[in-house]
């Protein structure tokens, strides 16, 4: 298990997780999908196709990132 942290960002907004979490790299992109899906699914008028979710270790090196537009375009 690795201690992983979920970053947010687009070319003008940072959203950086404090807390993290214990998992694996399998249930890291699992849960990515899962938070980029709730943000998405949040009311808001933020359009969320230009932003990525940044998977870091803790200490600060980026496992893998997701761009919020791949999951969007499962559905």
């Amino acid at each position: 298990m690795t201690e992983v942290y979920f970053h947010c960002s687009d070319d003008q907004h940072v959203l950086i997780d404090q807390s993290g979490a214990a998992m694996d790299l399998a249930e890291a992109r699992e849960h990515a999908e899962s938070l980029i899906r709730s943000y998405v699914m949040t009311p808001s008028v933020e359009d969320w196709r230009s932003w990525i979710l940044h998977v870091t270790d803790d200490l600060g090196d980026e496992l893998f990132d997701v761009p919020f537009a791949s999951v969007l375009s499962m559905h």
